[in-house]
């Protein structure tokens, strides 16, 4: 089993559905999420984090948004996780005054 998991800005984005891609609730989403806010959060949360710009999410080949590869932590879900990494993305963008 790999040490690593891939988060896809597109699993934070309130403006998609499920289907389209987000894996948390709407209400916890985030507007145009990006790859490099991402990592800044997963490493405010403990977690070793690492942009690949250059890659896409599968289910949107037509726009590269990069994505984050992410290190496990025990006993931390990835659904929890993603939840955890929105609410810190929400944190960071309060404090520096945006949404």
């Amino acid at each position: 089993m790999p040490d690593h998991f891939f988060v896809y800005p597109q699993y934070l984005e309130k403006g998609l559905s499920r289907a389209e891609g987000r894996r948390i609730p709407a209400a916890e989403g985030l507007v145009d999420p990006t790859a490099e806010e991402i990592a800044e959060a997963a490493k405010k949360l403990g977690s070793k984090a690492e942009v690949e710009g250059t890659k896409h999410y599968p289910r949107q080949f037509f726009r590269y948004g990069g994505r984050v590869k992410v290190a496990k932590r025990e006993r931390m879900p990835k659904a929890r996780f993603l939840r955890a990494l929105a609410a810190e993305v929400q944190r960071m963008r309060a404090q520096a005054g945006r949404k």
